[in-house]
């Protein structure tokens, strides 16, 4: 089959694996139709994580259909049209049950293998899907391919980032980061009544489309004088930091109001903070974080998002085959040509 694997950093290659193959009676097996490119990729694209067995297959979004399953596998048949978070679940350890899958005792992350332990990722032919009934979920008809693909991730992390928060009415929120995280967790704030949300990118390219979605758009060096202005000179009572990379979180600190609840899914791999704890003791800081459960909010927003609450179109806004994968990954990590979401379409 034609995988997508890291050769070096900022060098990726399609190359030829052998398919997967059941290899426990609770797996199947799933060939793609669509796998998608996250900001998540660009950590070891960038080589801001390390650690990769050389071709493991990148990615960890993707929707598709099952052609192979084990035989304990009971909610799943060939032919079924699926999706998957981005890590695999038990649906059975004290996490699962408590709704924290991302935190599954014996779960792992889809495109990270290494010392030979991991799962191989999703911008492929054809996926291996541990613990096929708990991790996998059938997309409802009215879903789109592009809709599943961002609820395996993207909005399910927007919106759980958006619930860290405690967005709610009367309270000023910033979000820092608008590529299409950042845009689904404007959506997610709204859906929870927030009023004013301020939406911080350097790029004009993004800072528009944060204002189509009704936020107020500005770039990093207005934010400090626009939330003073916003909030009484207070600060932001909300701060959701989707970049994951020093200068974000150290605008997030400056921009907080004492009291405030800073949650941050932006991933960071850089071994210190910008503020220390005194700081943050200073502030009476709330600071949330982690992994989203993205199975989780697979399971409570798939069925807004099939009611028509939530309109998921327009976010994809490259595809690549995956012979393409060098120029996939050189438009998606340079935000070259207005790119946002980029998918692989198979």
């Amino acid at each position: 089959m034609k995988a997508i694997t890291l050769k070096d950093i900022e060098s990726v290659e399609t190359i030829d694996l052998a398919e997967p193959t059941i290899e426990s009676n609770t797996d199947a097996i799933v060939r793609v139709t669509m796998a998608g490119l996250c900001g998540s990729d660009l950590h070891p694209f960038f080589g801001r994580e390390s650690g990769l067995d050389p071709n493991t297959v990148m990615g960890h979004e993707m929707v598709g259909e099952v052609v192979d399953v084990g035989s304990e596998v009971s909610g799943f048949a060939v032919g079924d049209r699926v999706f998957v978070p981005f890590s695999s679940n038990c649906g059975r350890c004290f996490y699962c049950e408590n709704d924290l899958p991302s935190r599954c005792e014996v779960g792992q992350l889809f495109g990270w293998v290494e010392n030979g332990v991991g799962l191989h990722g999703c911008q492929s032919e054809y996926v291996s899907v541990p613990f096929a009934d708990a991790t996998l979920m059938k997309v409802p008809e009215s879903v789109s391919d592009e809709a599943a693909l961002l609820l395996g991730d993207n909005f399910s992390t927007g919106f759980y980032c958006a619930q860290m928060a405690v967005c709610g009415p009367g309270k000023v929120h910033v979000v820092i980061g608008c590529g299409t995280v950042g845009q689904l967790c404007c959506i997610a704030a709204r859906s929870m009544g927030a009023e004013t949300i301020v939406a911080i990118d350097p790029l004009e390219s993004r800072r528009k489309q944060a204002e189509a979605l009704g936020a107020r758009a500005i770039s990093p060096s207005a934010a400090d004088e626009e939330i003073k202005l916003l909030s009484d000179g207070r600060g932001a009572d909300c701060v959701m930091e989707l970049v994951g990379l020093p200068d974000a979180q150290q605008l997030a600190y400056q921009l907080i109001r004492p009291g405030g609840v800073m949650s941050v899914i932006g991933c960071h791999c850089t071994p210190e903070f910008q503020f220390g704890p005194s700081a943050a003791y200073d502030k009476n800081l709330t600071y949330r974080t982690g992994r989203c459960p993205a199975r989780h909010f697979m399971d409570v927003l798939t069925p807004r998002v099939a009611a028509g609450e939530f309109d998921l179109s327009g976010f994809v806004t490259h595809e690549f085959g995956i012979e393409e994968s060098v120029k996939a990954y050189d438009v998606f990590s340079k935000r070259l040509d207005g790119c946002g979401k980029a998918v692989i379409r198979f």
